[in-house]
């Protein structure tokens, strides 16, 4: 192979993009983690401001606790999954670049030949 061959950058970049779609899945899996224990949080606050049950002082604390910690989370998520889907792109559109530049033969058809 030639030294400009960019086959081995292809794949490279390939692999590349394969990790970052599993941090992009990732990311989608916490965001959703961390939307519910937003959802939780505010409900149990909620039921314990409004005296449904008697969870008492402390079943607030954790309430105000899980929705920050849930907002807190969400919003590190989503910054990451916004420079991860860039990253994807660049990488894509590099790829793409580099699929364009290879000198690309036409294969004839040939007969088949059965056994």
């Amino acid at each position: 192979m030639a030294e400009n061959d960019p086959t081995d950058e292809i794949s490279d970049i390939e692999d590349r993009i394969e990790r970052l779609a599993e941090i992009a899945e990732r990311c989608r899996k916490y965001i959703l983690a961390s939307k519910i224990a937003i959802g939780g949080g505010a409900a149990l606050l909620l039921v314990t401001i409004l005296g449904v049950f008697s969870f008492g002082q402390t079943a607030a604390l954790g309430s105000i606790a899980l929705v920050l910690g849930g907002i807190v989370s969400l919003g590190s998520n989503v910054s990451t999954l916004r420079q991860t889907d860039d990253a994807i792109r660049v990488a894509e559109a590099r790829r793409a670049a580099l699929i364009g530049s290879i000198d690309l033969r036409v294969v004839a058809d040939a007969p088949l030949k059965l056994v």
